[in-house]
Order: structure tokens, then sequence, then C-alpha cells
């Protein structure tokens, strides 16, 4: 029997359910032809103290082809959007009232989630308190890297406000995210060696706290690192776990012809061939991130932290 979808507009999933959720719809989606899994080779390249896993994709070139078809949808005058409505099949649950969650159509990881605005906002628009508790409600569910591409300059690739969270670990190999390596914790994170521009925060965030808490926290720290790095509503990434936030604000959406979100400044890049993992090899994971990095942004300064 064909799963039903009439409830995601108005039940947000219950507590607990989450994941059982994104699995068994992950399945539907897959038998249905609805979900098109790119699979990969990591390879792993080390740099700055860090094990970069570097995923070749020979099947991205689809995925770009398809891109290729929006963008001309888009100049025929066709305002095509693949959020809305989402497609049934990819449907996972309602997150709130002004929230979605969708299963990404072409993931590279397992069970990758999107969390889409109902109604049509800009993807280069600031998050609100409500994307927050959004995506607090599904990082709490499980143990994922939740991050926000702020427009094409920070690798988004659709118009529809869409935040993400993916399963941890990032790769088959090594620490659940790599960069966690260069991010020195105590009780809580205090201080970094990233060397490129950013603000990080320690959240220490915890599924027993008042999630109003939690998200006033997370709201602020944003606003904050925000205006501190003096970025731009389209020209920054966002990486968020029950740990810490991190901010990295951008100069452009690709170094070459390589194309980096905010996994990348998470320890895990992508390209579409052996040819393009020898660009990465030579040039250095580290120098192509600065690359597309604002380089004239202040330095790492910590932010504080929850209690």
């Amino acid at each position: 029997m064909k799963k039903t979808h009439a409830h995601l507009q108005t039940q947000p999933f219950q507590p607990g359910t989450l994941w059982r959720r994104i699995t068994e719809q992950a399945a539907c989606a897959r038998n249905a032809g609805a979900l098109h899994s790119i699979s990969s080779r990591c390879r792993y390249l080390e740099d700055g103290g860090i094990r970069f896993a570097v995923r070749i994709l020979p099947a991205l070139a689809l995925k770009q082809a398809l891109r290729q078809v929006q963008a001309e949808k888009k100049q025929a005058g066709q305002h095509y959007n693949p959020f809305l409505p989402p497609e049934r099949d990819l449907s996972v649950a309602a997150v709130s009232d002004t929230h979605l969650a969708v299963l990404n159509k072409f993931n590279v990881l397992d069970h990758h989630l999107l969390i889409i605005t109902k109604h049509f906002e800009l993807q280069e628009s600031w998050l609100t308190q409500a994307d927050f508790e959004a995506l607090w409600r599904c990082m709490a569910e499980f143990e994922g890297l939740g991050f926000y591409n702020a427009g094409e300059m920070a690798g988004a690739s659709q118009r529809h406000k869409h935040l993400q969270v993916v399963p941890l670990p990032l790769a088959p190999e090594g620490p659940a995210i790599p960069v966690q390596r260069l991010l020195k914790s105590g009780a809580e994170i205090s201080t970094t060696s990233l060397p490129i521009p950013h603000r990080i925060v320690g959240l220490q965030l915890d599924r027993r706290k008042d999630p109003a808490e939690v998200v006033r926290w997370m709201l602020k720290s944003y606003l904050q690192m925000a205006a501190e790095l003096d970025v731009e509503a389209h020209s920054y990434n966002l990486l968020v776990t029950r740990k810490w936030m991190l901010m990295i604000p951008r100069s452009r959406g690709r170094f070459g012809p390589i194309s980096v979100n905010s996994l990348g400044f998470a320890g895990s890049l992508a390209v579409k061939d052996d040819k393009e993992f020898e660009m990465v090899r030579q040039t250095g994971p580290w120098r192509i991130l600065m690359g597309v990095s604002r380089q004239d942004a202040k330095g790492a300064r910590f932010t504080g932290g929850i209690d």
C-alpha cells in the first residue's frame, strides 16, 4: 500500500519517532524510484592536522545536468521549485507549523534530511527563530551535523530556504566530523586552530534542556556571530552540532570547478572525477577552503557558551 502523506501539513512528528520515519520513507522512496542515491568512492587527504574525506562522485554529472534543466526552465519563465510542493515519496514529516522534513533526492550520505519552509522563502534570507526551532527539533532526534548554505555563494543549489541535517559519521574512517580535531574542547568549545576566518560558539546542548531555551541561545549566538563577521545574508556557511555552532564567511561558491558547501568546512569535500581529486591533492584542501572563504573577515574568537 502506498504510504499516505496527508498528515504532513498539520501533524508534526512525535518526539522519538523521526529516525524511524526517515529510514522507512527512504526505503519507500528508493522502491518508488524517487530517491537517487549517488554512489561514491571515498579517498583521504591529510592537510593541516585534518584527514579530509574526499568523495569522488561520477554521478555528479547527472545532478549537474538536472540543475541545468532547472536553470533553463527558470530562463524560460517557468518558476521551478522542487520543494513547493515537495515530492510525496520524499516527504518524511511535518516538523512544525512552518517547516517540513523531506529526503534529499540526490543524496551522497544516507538519510540526508532537508528541513524546508512550508511556504516560499529565499535561501538568501536570514535564519529565524522558527528555523532554529525546526532545526533543533530534528537534531534532538539523532546524532547529526546540521548546516545551512546561505545562498549560491555558500554552495546552495536551490532558492527555496532549506536547512540540512546529515547523520554522523561523515565518512567510513576517522572521527565523526574530521574538523573536530582542531576544535579545542574541554567542558565547552573554547578555541580553534582553523586557518580560516570564522566564529564558533560552544553550545553543550542537551535533549533534556527546555527547547525554548535552546532555540533562544542558538538564535542569539547566530546573530552575534553574523554581526562580528559582518556577513551578508547570502554569503556564509553555518554548521551546527549539539556541542558547537560554527560560521564561516564566504566570497565565492567554487574553487575552479570544485563546488564547496558547508560540509567542506567540516572536512568533507566532493569532486566529480579523479582529475578533480588530483587538483584537490595538489592544491591542498585548506587552500581550497581559504580560497572560497572571505579573507578580509576577522579571525576566530570564542563567543560564549550555554550552561
